[in-house]
């Protein structure tokens, strides 16, 4: 996710419009606007730290919930998942890999990474399952018998 560059005092947009008003007030507003806008992308990250997310596709069956994301790189024990009573969490972090040399170009995400889905009925929350296997991480959740769909048998009278 692409985050829009911080305001400072004396930007472009101070200096490219001063005859127009466009002065520190109006820019107080783009920043405030800016700030709020941050924080809402940012969601749970700590200050200063950004978490990615991963690609994740999430499908339903009869009997549950299937996550699957897209790890590749990351061992087991960087993942920590979370479930509550409908909320899944999927977090880790992606270590950097020492290397010899000047990296002259990196495009693969490093760093803290966060997946959240808000499921959309009840769960069995305690009977959660996990697996890694060529870097995808796929997390079942089995649905509450309640949520089951049931065929319904429909009888002359």
């Amino acid at each position: 996710m692409t985050l829009p560059v911080r305001h400072r005092p004396g930007s472009l947009l101070e200096r490219r419009f001063p005859g127009f008003g466009w002065g520190e007030p109006v820019a107080a507003e783009f920043d405030e606007l800016f700030q709020r806008m941050t924080q809402l992308l940012e969601g749970t990250a700590a200050p200063g730290e950004l978490a990615w997310s991963p690609a994740a596709d999430m499908r339903e069956t009869d009997d549950a919930y299937v996550i699957e994301a897209d790890l590749p790189g990351i061992r087991r024990d960087d993942i920590d998942i979370e479930m509550s009573e409908r909320g899944l969490r999927i977090t880790g972090e992606y270590k950097e890999r020492e290397r010899e040399g000047v990296l002259r170009r990196s495009t693969r995400r490093t760093g803290r990474f966060e997946y959240q889905a808000l499921l959309p009925a009840d769960v069995r929350a305690e009977e959660v399952s996990a697996t890694l296997h060529e870097g995808v991480l796929t997390v079942t959740v089995p649905k509450a018998q309640a949520t089951k769909p049931r065929h319904i048998e429909i009888t002359e009278s």
